[in-house]
């Protein structure tokens, strides 16, 4: 009987090995001794209340990001803030909801 494994052959009645990727928590850090840690209510109602602005990420130390956010709600004549707003509501979800959870130094967020 020839042996058809090697070719891509997938024998009936098995499903594919197929392994989904799984969600894994960003590292972080404690903060070291003379650190300012940031809080993570106020970088969340920062992104949701003024997303389009990029605010929260100035906060959280991420200047290129803030700066595209406020560029883009500036240079569109306002039509890209209903997309950077969009933006900053779903990270806002996002930090008040753990899933980001370190600053642009990878010091995690105080609670």
């Amino acid at each position: 009987m020839a042996d058809y494994n090697n070719g891509g052959y997938q024998p009936q009645g098995q499903q594919p090995m197929y392994n989904p990727p799984q969600y894994q928590p960003q590292t972080g850090i404690d903060p070291p001794p003379g650190y300012i840690q940031r809080s993570r209510a106020a970088a969340g109602v920062l992104a949701i209340l003024t997303g389009a602005y990029g605010l929260h990420s100035f906060y959280l130390g991420n200047t290129s990001r803030g700066l595209i956010q406020l560029l883009v709600s500036f240079l569109t004549c306002g039509f890209g803030a209903i997309f950077m707003m969009i933006w900053g509501i779903l990270e806002g979800v996002k930090i008040l909801d753990g899933r980001i959870n370190t600053d642009a130094n990878g010091v995690f967020l105080k609670d």
